[in-house]
């Protein structure tokens, strides 16, 4: 049987590494990057052309060039998605996603359980443009419906959560949003466009923290938003190119050469995160694992429904509280503490302290953020070796 020469017919290995691929004149193996910050126009014809928006060519690197309008190519290939816009970090596209939708007077639902920052954006920011957020505890669909009202414009939610990796149900909220005429943003950073696909579920746009695994070295911030060419149409391409959170081409060039590996790099991070996650709920220092395919997390039927793994993040609570689990963080030496996820090392953090400390004490506790919770992003070390630097940890417990 012949080879397909479509890219739309590549499974998603191969999607990341020749996906959305612009070659210059010289015919370069390796993707190019290109710094900078205009172009130069034939004619003032085709100048204005351009801006008219008559010809889809580059004008100014904050409104696109050819370094990002690569890495969003090869996202769309693996996402799925018709159309995609890169920003300058994670965050970056969360505001667009949802600030681009929304005008006064418009109302968000949105899940409690959310990174610090996101809850800022819908509790703290939106608000202030006058665009009130109702939070809900995001597995409870009852209240995702009771919190509907008719001028509800977006429903926003993180599946699996940060830090304590709840998972919810996409398709349920996404009927749930439709139904009332709004619409579902996604962050998919934890579980990556490798194993879970939220458009396919009924979302209408997801976004990733590419800082995360798609880099996956610790090197570069960047962004993405993606969804239908209508939606980005109409929502978020011309919200970014006036606003001006674009991706620098450097940065995009490093997003690129990380997709190559993120497959190879999930997979081997995922099958350690599965023996430790079994190592750890076996100590007597631990008091409870949260992973989403075992088969003890509270949403462990909707996780296997919905991914097609339980991702490279381990959330424990160690027996005690804020001394103890800063004594097991302390006493390791190979896990290292900081706040990136994705990383090829491993990281650990307390998010009580660090991701979560603004929301307060009141709001974690809702949401099951205690000071005995620990957050892991497993790594691409040898498991034997982080299975006994986590031996040490337990020990200082």
């Amino acid at each position: 049987m012949a080879i397909s020469k479509s890219p739309k017919d590549w499974r998603p290995a191969t999607r990341m590494v020749h996906a959305g691929s612009i070659r210059s004149q010289f015919g370069e193996m390796s993707e190019a990057m290109f710094l900078t910050q205009g172009f130069v126009y034939p004619n003032m014809e085709a100048a204005e052309a351009r801006f008219k928006g008559e010809d889809p060519g580059f004008i100014y690197a904050r409104y696109g060039s050819p370094t990002a309008a690569m890495f969003e190519e090869r996202m769309c290939a693996l996402e799925g998605a018709e159309a995609a816009r890169s920003t300058a970090s994670g965050m970056a596209a969360v505001t667009a996603a949802i600030m681009g939708q929304l005008k006064a007077g418009d109302h968000i639902v949105a899940a409690k359980a959310l990174f610090g920052s996101c809850r800022y954006v819908v509790e703290d920011l939106m608000p202030r443009f006058g665009v009130p957020c109702t939070l809900v505890d995001g597995t409870d669909y009852a209240q995702w419906q009771a919190a509907m009202r008719p001028n509800t414009k977006v429903l926003f939610l993180e599946s699996p959560t940060n830090p304590q990796l709840e998972i919810i149900d996409i398709r349920r909220v996404a009927d749930i949003a439709h139904a009332g005429g709004a619409t579902l943003v996604v962050d998919n950073v934890f579980a990556t466009p490798l194993l879970q696909s939220p458009l396919q579920l009924g979302a209408d746009c997801v976004v990733y923290s590419a800082t995360k695994h798609i880099d996956g070295q610790g090197r570069c911030l960047a962004g993405m938003v993606l969804g239908s060419a209508e939606f980005i149409d109409k929502h978020i391409h011309n919200f970014l190119r006036q606003t001006g959170p674009s991706v620098s081409p450097f940065n995009a060039w490093v997003m690129v050469k990380g997709l190559e590996t993120l497959p190879v790099r999930v997979a081997q991070q995922m099958r350690n995160a599965e023996q430790i996650a079994d190592f750890l709920a076996e100590q007597p220092q631990v008091k409870r694992v949260l992973y989403p395919t075992r088969k003890d997390h509270p949403q462990h039927d909707v996780a296997m429904k919905q991914m097609k793994g339980g991702g490279t993040i381990v959330a424990f609570d160690i027996r005690g509280g804020k001394d103890e689990a800063f004594r097991f963080a302390n006493a390791l030496s190979i896990i290292k503490i900081s706040n990136n996820i994705g990383d090829a090392k491993s990281i650990i953090t307390h998010p009580a302290t660090t991701t979560h400390q603004r929301i307060g004490p009141v709001a974690r506790a809702e949401i099951g953020i205690g000071d005995s919770l620990l957050r892991y992003s497993v790594g691409l070390e040898d498991v034997e070796d982080l299975i006994e630097d986590l031996r040490a940890g337990l020990a200082a417990v």
